[in-house]
């Protein structure tokens, strides 16, 4: 079973994350990057499927050349090979425009399962997985919180408000992995010495077939940011002195302030 897990480098979460005040875009040079934590999800799932199947896993990510930090730490994982499609003409790019390239690379390598996290914490669009599909002319199955494998068909549970669904399709197929599918293993020293031998493929958008360049970038994009302002500093609280009367004033904050 040939295996592709999307990853996605993005600002670690713990970091300060700005905007570019000149474009509204993320300013990915403000912090640290790092591969996303549900994507490292999606690479252990891959992983399992592969161990248990057997077959390769293959990680494909989309981004600026340091993208190639995320592939590392997903084949120090265990992953066999990793794509990285990397252009200029990329930068600013949409979900739209995102889902067409990374349809393109995955279709050059035609793995049976696409595996990918719901949804990336600097875009939360959760839309990528069901445009990959679709573009594939694939099934999807999202926001699974367990997958297995027999023969040719998938069966995951998928959350749902209030609980999860069980559903099914056949291969090949499209997975979005949810938070609670498992932790990621933890790469040992010779998966990471193992990691910088294995075979990193890097191709530009014009070696892709069928990507429309008019829609690539922020020119190409089909939304475009026209207003936004800094994040306000925050505030001084409101100090309550207690000469007596600390109770009363607490009650009049909270009711001011419509908590109760």
């Amino acid at each position: 079973m040939d295996i592709a897990v999307l990853v996605k480098q993005v600002p670690d979460t713990y970091g300060e994350r700005k905007l570019d005040e000149s474009t509204w875009l993320l300013d990915r040079a403000a912090s640290d990057a790092v591969i996303d934590e549900i994507d490292a999800k999606g690479v252990e799932l891959g992983l399992q499927l592969a161990e248990k199947h057997g077959g390769s896993v293959t990680v494909v990510t989309m981004g600026p050349d340091g993208a190639t930090d995320a592939l590392r730490k997903a084949l120090a994982m265990g992953a066999e090979k990793a794509v990285h499609v990397s252009d200029p003409a990329l930068a600013g790019s949409d979900a739209v425009a995102t889902s067409a390239v990374l349809a393109a690379a995955l279709a050059s390598i035609s793995p049976q399962v696409v595996i990918t996290g719901n949804e990336a914490t600097d875009g939360r669009t959760a839309s990528i997985a069901a445009m990959v599909a679709e573009r594939l002319g694939w099934p999807s199955v999202t926001s699974a919180r367990t997958v297995s494998v027999d023969g040719d068909t998938v069966t995951a549970e998928r959350v749902i408000e209030g609980g999860f669904a069980e559903v099914s399709a056949p291969l090949p197929v499209v997975i979005s992995v949810h938070e609670k599918i498992g932790e990621p293993r933890y790469p040992n020293f010779k998966g990471i010495m193992a990691a910088k031998k294995k075979p990193v493929t890097t191709l530009t958008a014009g070696e892709l077939d069928g990507v429309d360049a008019s829609i690539l970038g922020t020119a190409g994009a089909a939304t475009q940011v026209v207003e936004g302002a800094p994040r306000p500093p925050k505030a001084a609280g409101e100090k309550v002195t207690d000469d007596g009367t600390g109770g009363e004033k607490i009650s009049e904050f909270l009711v001011a302030q419509r908590l109760v």
